[in-house]
């Protein structure tokens, strides 16, 4: 009985492996924006039951894959409900095999950080901030994008 037990218990373990989340809260969305340092960071604000939002990860999955020698971190920073992280995001980002670093934000209110992200910013997702820290330049996108366009956002600020 113990041998099937066990193998019982380490196929479940197998099985509901997903990319680890790590939750972040509006310090390290600050630390992203004040950070000096050359890494250009590309920040988009999504969830998985967002359609516009879902159909525009493949591209940020491409930039990703594209600039990743370079320094670019591309930031896919989930705001699903906080209950649904393990039973429909985590299954939604093992689905969708996405490589880039998820993240879930972590603040029961928008508002402590939405306008951190930028003042025009309603809420609404999806939702892109591209940060170069050490050139002065930061980009923000209330809206759904192409993967040329994402890139064209992005070259303007290397």
């Amino acid at each position: 009985m113990k041998p099937l037990l066990f193998l019982g218990l380490l196929f479940w373990g197998t099985t509901i492996t997903a990319q680890d989340i790590p939750f972040i809260k509006k310090a390290q969305l600050e630390h992203w924006l004040n950070a000096d340092t050359d890494t250009v960071y590309v920040l988009n604000f999504w969830a998985s039951w967002c359609g516009p939002c879902v159909a525009e990860l493949p591209a940020f999955e491409k930039l990703n894959q594209k600039y990743a020698s370079q320094n670019v971190k591309v930031v896919l920073i989930s705001t699903d409900f906080k209950r649904n992280v393990d039973s429909k995001l985590k299954p939604f980002i093992k689905r969708k095999n996405l490589q880039s670093q998820v993240m879930f934000m972590d603040e029961p209110n928008p508002n402590v950080w939405v306008n951190l992200i930028s003042p025009e910013w309603s809420g609404a997702i999806p939702a892109t901030l591209i940060i170069a820290k050490q050139k002065g330049k930061r980009l923000f996108f209330e809206e759904q994008m192409t993967f040329q366009e994402l890139e064209e956002k992005l070259r303007s600020v290397l």
